[in-house]
């Protein structure tokens, strides 16, 4: 097999290629339904996991080594963003994502050295960003790994720590402008609890509220037009998150008078671990109207934690695509791999194959759906479902021109036997392996 070194650029080969560093469903200048595949799917690397993650988990420590033989921290960090850049050049990825403390050595201890750090680096990924024209989709703000952020960052009990986060918060919305990100991603890692014995939940919810709106005020008179986004996840590290699902963030939107400028950044092992599944999460943001962005991974079913692997699964990515052209397609989000090689993938070229094999899988789920949309069966099936609400009392009760008294009346003198048509189930399912399967 070829080394890293030796791959200059992964090219479309075809679906009946076996040579396994190139793409046999992503075709990124091929055009469908009026838009380059590349528009559509909007790819974004993941700093922290392709660049920072080296293998080590509870049990176990590193097994690659990703210090680019660089014992100075800030040389090796430089390193890390060329390698990042040179990756999305081999895989014609367009954008990219990074908490803060991804691209930069961060000191606790030393926090104006530290921003000096980031500033630093923020130069030398504009510089990167204009050599490879790439693009930054959207950063964020680790504030969970640190111990100062053990009981949360907004929502922590001590106002030094909300200080703290507001901070970090802003020196990375200052990069995320600076660099072009088109959202900015709050993904509250410890924003949750794991006692209620311990937790003033109203105020921690108030407080994180408070936040969210100045963060919002502050990127807005910086000129920033983009997406706010929340990322929900229902637990892990915390018992409880505030953000469990789409549906509890849109009610925290509302509550807040936060709807419009924040939307939601939905991932895949997230959904699964809130125990729903992942088009359920981006139905419930299309019809509330806050899809914006995705983090592309799949989880395990037979483990009960966040596992953050490469999507190759062409259901979930299928019905994800189908989600996406619904909703109108990515504005301000795209399409960003939070995932992992396997500890046992150890080599640079096992980084390449993950990339390609999830490029692969949601390529071809753009494929599939824009035909099982062509196809129009499942959506003339569902049209005629609700067939009833488009005439007589139906109609009225769709327009808010009835009440329950004529309605109660309605029921009580209908003449027709009251029936409901099946919902043909599996049916539906068979007509899914029809359109992936049919030549």
């Amino acid at each position: 097999m070829k080394r890293y070194e030796e791959i200059k650029k992964v090219e479309y080969l075809g679906p009946n290629s076996k040579e396994p560093f190139a793409f046999k469903y992503y075709n990124p200048d091929e055009v469908i339904h009026g838009k380059k595949m590349r528009e559509h799917l909007k790819f974004a690397l993941s700093y922290w996991h392709t660049i920072n993650y080296s293998g080590t988990d509870m049990f176990g420590g590193d097994t690659e080594d990703k210090n680019f033989n660089e014992a100075d921290l800030m040389k090796r960090y430089k390193a890390k963003a060329d390698f990042a850049f040179d990756l999305m050049d081999k895989l014609s990825i367009d954008y990219y994502c990074f908490h803060d403390v991804d691209v930069y050595p961060y000191d606790p201890n030393d926090l104006k050295k530290s921003l000096k750090n980031f500033n630093e680096i923020v130069d030398y990924l504009e510089v990167l960003q204009k050599k490879h024209n790439k693009k930054l989709l959207w950063a964020t703000s680790n504030n969970f790994g640190d111990k100062a952020f053990m009981a949360g960052a907004a929502t922590s009990p001590n106002a030094d720590v909300f200080a703290l986060s507001a901070l970090k918060v802003k020196a990375t919305m200052d990069a995320n402008i600076r660099l072009g990100g088109t959202a900015y991603v709050f993904w509250g890692g410890r924003e949750g609890y794991d006692t209620l014995l311990n937790t003033d939940m109203g105020l921690e919810l108030d407080n994180i509220a408070k936040f969210f709106t100045m963060a919002r005020d502050y990127a807005r008179s910086k000129g920033f037009k983009g997406d706010f986004l929340l990322e929900p996840k229902p637990k892990e590290p915390t018992k409880h998150q505030y953000d469990f699902d789409v549906a509890t963030c849109c009610n925290f939107l509302r509550t807040y008078n936060l709807l419009g400028d924040f939307k939601v950044n939905i991932e895949a092992n997230h959904a699964t671990l809130a125990g729903h599944t992942f088009e359920h999460e981006l139905r419930t943001a299309r019809v509330n109207g806050v899809f914006s962005s995705i983090d592309a991974n799949q989880g395990d079913p037979m483990l009960g934690w966040d596992t953050d692997q490469f999507p190759t699964n062409i259901y979930d990515t299928i019905y994800c695509m189908y989600e996406v052209i619904k909703a109108g397609g990515f504005v301000n989000g795209g399409l960003n791999f939070d995932a992992k090689t396997r500890r046992q993938s150890n080599t640079f070229e096992d980084i390449l194959l993950a990339y390609i094999a999830g490029m692969d899988t949601f390529a071809l789920g753009l494929r599939l759906a824009y035909k099982l949309i062509d196809d129009g069966r499942i959506d003339e099936f569902v049209k005629n479902r609700y067939d009833s609400y488009n005439h007589g009392i139906g109609l009225k009760i769709k327009e808010n021109k009835t009440n329950l008294e004529e309605l109660a009346d309605y029921a009580l003198n209908n003449p027709n036997k009251v029936t409901v048509d099946s919902g043909r189930q599996e049916y539906l399912e068979s007509i899914i392996n029809n359109v992936i399967f049919e030549k």
